[in-house]
């Protein structure tokens, strides 16, 4: 019998993206693992993007909305419009070595219980690492694991809290388990920390993630190399508040308790440094409280559907 290779479709958002989307599609039309289908939705750029969509439109399918309605929000989207085995979740930003797809999707099959794959993230002209999965702390901050080590780092194959939404292989069974009413990633979220809300989801729930140096990709991250004052204010107030929303929804009350010294330590800083160096953040509080009567249904959604052992998921939790 012979064995059909697994679909994979591919689902990009981009928003004023033309500095980098053409390079990024090049680098997934070279892949040598066969692409079922790309996919990109467009967030209403009012750059070159959309001309430069235009030149690829037979070879991809273009979704535009009229409005930004945010990373999160244009992927699901995206995956509501695809049925393949896989799904992998790019970055407009980032371009693919030829047989990215090829490395992950062969890690993932030989592991079921894999619900997530991704590679070596690199910068692009530093030498040194962008991701090789995603950590978190005590504190419940998350990082790219490996940030700013050199390239030749991180050489062995191994799973992982979880995988940067950068260039991530989400598998179909995953997304659908994981899913809370048809949002793989949770608009609440619009943007920034979602990938980090959805590795804490899977955990919960039984699927774990991968991590295969082979894969290699260049990762741009334009202005988010040149510190947090480069970032846009709206930037910072999403990723500031998304970390709430995040532990709101995912936390365990027992181990807020267990780690609530570096809890309390970091709350504390992070409250002076915000209320003296970034007061313009504080008003995202409004959005949090405004959507907290959604955030606690998906919090009841996922605790009552939780599969694992708790200790099973906080083992990931660095000091």
């Amino acid at each position: 019998m012979v064995n059909v290779p697994k679909t994979v479709n591919v689902h990009i958002v981009t928003y004023q993206s033309d500095k980098y989307i053409e390079a990024c599609l090049e680098s997934v039309l070279r892949q040598t693992y066969p692409i079922e289908q790309i996919i990109i939705v467009d967030n209403a750029s009012a750059d070159r993007t959309r001309a430069i969509l235009s030149k690829y439109q037979d070879k991809i399918h273009i979704i535009f909305n009229e409005s930004n309605v945010g990373f999160a929000p244009a992927h699901n989207q995206a995956i509501r419009a695809s049925t393949s085995d896989y799904a992998l979740v790019l970055n407009p930003d980032i371009r693919l070595h030829e047989d990215y797809v090829t490395q992950l999707a062969e890690g993932i099959e030989a592991h079921p219980e894999v619900g997530s794959a991704t590679g070596k993230l690199l910068r692009s002209q530093e030498g040194t690492i962008d991701s090789t999965g995603l950590i978190i702390n005590l504190a419940r901050r998350a990082f790219d694991r490996g940030a700013n080590e050199p390239a030749l780092d991180w050489s062995g194959t191994s799973e992982v809290f979880g995988v940067s939404g950068a260039a991530a292989l989400y598998s179909r069974k995953m997304i659908e388990d994981t899913s809370i009413d048809g949002e793989f990633f949770d608009a609440d979220f619009f943007a920034y920390k979602e990938d980090v809300d959805v590795a804490w989801r899977a955990q919960l729930l039984g699927w774990s993630a991968y991590y295969e140096p082979k894969a290699l990709a260049l990762h741009e991250r334009g202005w988010k190399s040149g510190g947090r004052k480069e970032q846009p204010v709206f930037v910072r107030k999403l990723s500031y508040i998304n970390r709430y929303k995040m532990m709101l929804k995912n936390d365990h009350l027992g181990y807020v308790f267990l780690h609530c010294l570096p809890l309390l330590v970091y709350e504390i800083m992070s409250f002076g440094y915000t209320v003296v160096r970034e007061p313009e953040l504080l008003p995202a509080w409004g959005d949090f409280f405004r959507k907290l009567p959604s955030l606690m249904r998906k919090r009841k959604w996922i605790q009552a559907k939780r599969k694992v052992l708790l200790r099973h998921v906080y083992r990931w939790f660095l000091k």
